[in-house]
């Protein structure tokens, strides 16, 4: 299927508001999906969680959390070990170079615990902008947005944003949105990502919001003229 070009203008804000109005009432229970005990668990899942979907990091963090369960057991793991068994994540090695330098800093620059600011989470070995507003808005229930592939790609389906980097989408979306309802309009944006605007081919005859959607409306009409053309051209 060609790729499916993006708005090049956004909606209005009124629309907008009711998109995400529509997408909390479909998605009511959205978390995250990563299984995770604590803020350090979580951060390591959102580390390895890069390329690689969130059912197989949580097929491999049980047997990692096992045998290194705290920043202080990690940060003196030895790489082979930690490759084994992440081994399944993809680009296992420098993951391995990430956590294990990640575990470190937490150890060696903030007594053994995830700091709870951005600059600070920031700052560690592995860790972006995305990864910290994962941790954030999970772990801390603060505001924060995460922009990931899901987001990117929902937003600017909807016609939400035309940024043209995550920092320029997020500042997008949280300008729509009240501070208390960023971290939930993540999930929201990656649930609906998932099972209904999924790339390359969104179902937008199932979509809740495809009625508001300008990519659905164009999607929609050329799916409607198609059928149009085979009744007309169906041998008889």
């Amino acid at each position: 299927m060609p790729k499916i070009p993006f708005p090049k203008r956004k909606v209005p804000r009124r629309v907008a508001v009711e998109q995400f109005a529509i997408l909390e009432r479909t998605y009511p229970h959205a978390e995250t999906a990563l299984t995770y005990e604590n803020a350090f668990q979580l951060l390591i899942a959102v580390i390895l969680s890069a390329q690689c979907t969130d059912a197989r990091v949580n097929a491999t963090t049980p047997a990692l959390f096992a045998r290194y369960p705290t920043p202080e057991r990690l940060a003196g793991a030895k790489a082979a070990d930690v490759e084994k068994i992440i081994r399944s994540c993809g680009f296992f090695r420098a993951k391995t170079r990430n956590i294990i330098a990640c575990a470190r800093d937490i150890v060696e620059r903030f007594h053994a615990k995830v700091p709870r600011k951005r600059e600070e989470l920031e700052s560690l070995a592995g860790v972006g902008r995305k990864t910290a507003s994962v941790v954030l808005a999970v772990a801390f229930h603060e505001a924060a947005l995460a922009v990931d592939t899901h987001v990117f790609r929902v937003a600017h389906r909807l016609g939400l944003t035309t940024g043209k980097t995550p920092l320029d989408v997020e500042r997008d979306l949280t300008a729509i949105l009240p501070r208390e309802k960023w971290r939930l309009a993540t999930h929201w944006l990656i649930l609906h990502g998932r099972a209904i605007c999924k790339a390359p081919r969104p179902l937008c005859d199932r979509c809740p919001v495809a009625d508001l959607c300008p990519t659905g409306a164009v999607i929609l009409r050329k799916k409607k003229a198609g059928a149009a053309f085979l009744r007309l051209h169906r041998p008889d």
